[in-house]
């Protein structure tokens, strides 16, 4: 279609220009939305997927809490680890003062110098035994992991020093700007010398919205009770069935303490991404019901179009024009109408990303999901349209020109 025939069209929409006016804005807004929705999303999802360096699917967590007069917490911990880890199936269990990806946890200072001066590097931190490497199923790459005599007894105070750790390669790099971090020394917030022994691939730690989640060291101390908590790693499959077998065990095991939750790992994960899986969700729903919204207005529009120009529609059928030239004049007619709202939402689209990424620390819009999405309201508008644009083709010369 050329230039000459363009500029009916034009002159039409403008004698008109009510409703394409709206259905261009509803364009517009709705290609600003559905950029940034799916790219908010796209950044849900990645952030879910990350990989946590955990064998998630195979670990279930166990707590405990003793009460009464007469519970010996080092004593039930003792026993409870000797029947995890002799269950058939069990690969490691630990104890541990907290659960990765459950949103609690502890975290405290690691320094370059014992004179605590300047930057120290915040490290997310679990107390764990010999095996706690092998429950967390993490990646040992260097170094070594905690052997049994090195793990020191339960401190309620904190102010027995630590001297050893373990931890990730993350970690390892902001501390001491490298991988190779075994035998390298830190200090804690009293100048105590604390030195590396492994270097973990990579783990995550306690906080999913942390933006330093993979600064993770393990310490080599019991935790102290009466809570406990567990770390059990098992063989793929059985997981679930030896969750029952140790819910069971443990709950009759000791009367004077209670089992408090024995749930797997991804139970914890799942619940500190609940936010974002919401987020994800809604934005879709928005944006798919949003999509819907704008197809029925230019739907609407192109209807009406065709149903206050059945004479126009008529007379030019009879003076020689095909059905295909009024499919073409109507299909043209709507791609005008939705180039200006995509014109328009193309530019509010990049002013909303630029917002959002100064709002909320997200990273800007990249130019390839706006594209996507004029491409993709293009071809929507254009859907939108086919059914209206051939039943004018389908009007008569002599319907037409008997309308009044």
């Amino acid at each position: 279609m050329n230039v000459q025939e363009i500029r009916p069209i034009l002159s039409a929409l403008l004698r008109n220009r009510t409703g394409a006016v709206l259905v261009a804005l509803q364009v517009a807004i709705a290609l600003a939305v559905l950029v940034n929705a799916v790219y908010v999303v796209k950044q849900r999802v990645d952030k879910i997927g990350r990989p946590t360096g955990i064998d998630v699917e195979n670990i279930f967590v166990v707590t405990s809490a003793g009460f009464g007069a007469g519970y010996d917490h080092s004593a039930t911990v003792r026993d409870d680890l000797a029947w995890l880890r002799g269950l058939p199936g069990v690969r490691a269990a630990a104890l541990s003062s907290g659960v990765p990806l459950s949103g609690g946890g502890s975290s405290n200072t690691v320094y370059k110098t014992p004179e605590v001066k300047g930057e120290g590097t915040p490290v997310n931190y679990f107390l764990v035994d010999e095996q706690g490497v092998d429950a967390l199923g993490t990646r040992l790459v260097a170094g070594r992991a905690f052997r049994a005599d090195e793990i020191l007894p339960e401190d309620p105070t904190y102010h027995e020093p630590m001297p050893s750790m373990i931890v990730t390669r993350a970690l390892a790099r902001a501390l001491f700007g490298t991988d190779d971090a075994v035998g390298k020394v830190g200090y804690d917030g009293l100048g105590r010398p604390i030195t590396v022994i492994g270097v973990i691939d990579h783990m995550q730690g306690s906080w999913v919205d942390w933006d330093k989640l993979d600064y993770v060291g393990l310490l080599p101390r019991r935790a102290f009770g009466p809570r406990a908590t567990y770390l059990v790693r098992t063989a793929p499959g059985q997981r679930d069935a030896l969750m029952k077998l140790a819910e069971g065990h443990l709950s009759a095991s000791n009367p004077k303490r209670m089992i408090q939750h024995v749930r797997a790992l991804d139970y914890y994960r799942d619940r500190s991404y609940r936010s974002d899986r919401n987020m994800a969700i809604f934005l879709v729903v928005v944006t798919v019901l949003l999509a819907c919204v704008t197809a029925l207005g230019i739907f609407a529009l192109a209807t009406f179009n065709v149903s206050v120009r059945t004479r126009q529609i008529g007379t030019r059928r009879a003076v020689g024009a095909r059905r295909a030239d009024v499919v073409r004049y109507f299909m043209v007619e709507n791609w005008l109408i939705t180039t200006a709202g995509v014109l328009l939402g193309a530019a509010l689209a990049l002013a909303v990303g630029y917002s959002l990424s100064r709002a909320y620390q997200l990273p800007r819009l990249d130019l390839y999901y706006l594209v996507g999405g004029v491409v993709a309201l293009w071809a929507l508008g254009q859907a939108a349209a086919w059914q209206p644009a051939r039943r004018a083709a389908r009007i008569s010369p002599a319907v037409a020109t008997r309308t009044v």
